[in-house]
């Protein structure tokens, strides 16, 4: 029962990994700011969320797991509300989604070899 528990701990740790390295690079890959924005705030919660869920697993029963949900508690509900402030700010001040109004390293390289994306 014990190696079940652990098992399945790590099976979420290298979840929640998984999505935030995707998350990581979908924001140097996306093109423009909306995108980057939707990239982080999924991958984020998500990925946090799998995290906690394995350290809550290894923690057992707790103060420690109490603490973890807790945490897993304000994650989910304050990560996708400021991904919506963001996005809603970022509109009123004219940003139009689908335009790159954002440089990333990326952009400048292909700037100086002349190329483009």
């Amino acid at each position: 029962m014990n190696t079940i528990i652990e098992v399945t701990s790590w099976v979420f740790l290298a979840g929640g990994s998984v999505f935030l390295l995707i998350g990581g690079i979908g924001l140097w890959r996306m093109p423009d700011f909306f995108a980057r924005l939707h990239a982080a705030s999924i991958t984020d919660t998500g990925g946090a969320g799998l995290m906690l869920l394995g350290l809550i697993l290894q923690a057992g029963v707790s103060l420690v797991t109490l603490k973890l949900l807790l945490m897993l508690f304000f994650i989910f509900f304050t990560s996708p509300t400021a991904a919506h402030a963001l996005a809603r700010t970022a509109l009123q001040e004219g940003m139009k989604p689908g335009h790159d109004s954002v440089k990333t390293p990326r952009d400048d390289q292909a700037s100086r070899v002349g190329g483009s994306r």
